[in-house]
């Protein structure tokens, strides 16, 4: 069985990511008075060798910045976004619950990202794990792969307004585009895109709230809350178009690899 097969590896190659954003704190050789430990070592072979408590202080940094990498690197903002207005639009107030929400916008990052992860894992994980590649080494593979899904998924205005704003001239390639412009170009192309897809999740039940409001008011019922009637109704429609797959698929949908 492929070793791919497992969410282990995925979410190790994930965690590389991580050490993407410690890459920097990994490039040079930290002399902290007081603490011999924090050093680079020169290898027989050439090599360089991190010290243990180097290592552990790039293990807790990189989990440090996992949630923040996990929002803003990652598929996961435009699904827990749109599925956010999606409950609002049903008008089921709790239901589903934050905490189902969070488990089904995961797991759709994981599937989303898995061919991204999948890449990473054999061109710089696998490598760096057998001994086979240095850390920097592996994490400059990891990094370029992951822009390659960034620039791929973002809006070229979003992009050419932060590259205007950094004073950056219009970039060649997707490899010439800094992280630094990137990333905040992938966030709020995101939220762009996340805002559009709720709009259009929340038009046909805002026409079934309104049909019902003007039912009620034509009956003289204006005591009678709309949105408590309109629920099951919205509801039905939902479940007879088998709106949660739909919903799913399409946001999956949208993103390329």
């Amino acid at each position: 069985m492929s070793p791919l097969s497992r969410l282990t590896p995925a979410l190790l190659a994930l965690f590389l990511l991580v050490v993407t954003s410690a890459g920097p704190v990994l490039a040079q050789q930290i002399a902290v008075p007081g603490m011999p430990a924090l050093q680079v070592s020169e290898g027989q072979d050439g090599s360089q060798q991190y010290s243990l408590s180097l290592q552990i202080l790039a293990l807790m940094t990189a989990i440090t910045l996992l949630p923040s990498l996990l929002l803003g690197a990652t598929a996961f903002t435009r699904i827990i976004i749109v599925l956010s207005i999606l409950r609002q639009a049903l008008g089921t107030q709790q239901t589903p619950p934050n905490q189902v929400l969070v488990s089904i916008a995961l797991f759709l990052t994981i599937f989303i990202m898995y061919p991204t992860l999948e890449e990473i894992y054999y061109q710089a994980l696998a490598p760096f794990l057998d001994g086979q590649m240095e850390a920097l080494s592996a994490i400059e593979t990891a990094a370029a792969t992951l822009k390659e899904f960034l620039v791929v998924n973002t809006r070229e205005a979003e992009l050419a307004m932060f590259a205007e704003l950094a004073g950056d001239d219009p970039y060649q390639s997707n490899a010439d585009v800094p992280f630094n412009v990137l990333m905040p170009a992938f966030i709020t192309s995101e939220l762009k895109t996340a805002f559009q897809i709720g709009f259009l999740l929340f038009l046909p039940f805002l026409v079934i709230d309104m049909v019902i409001a003007s039912i009620l008011m034509s009956l003289g019922m204006m005591m009678l809350s709309p949105m408590l009637i309109s629920l099951p109704f919205k509801l039905l429609l939902f479940v007879l178009v088998d709106g949660w797959a739909m919903t799913v698929g399409s946001i999956a949908a949208t993103y390329m690899n």
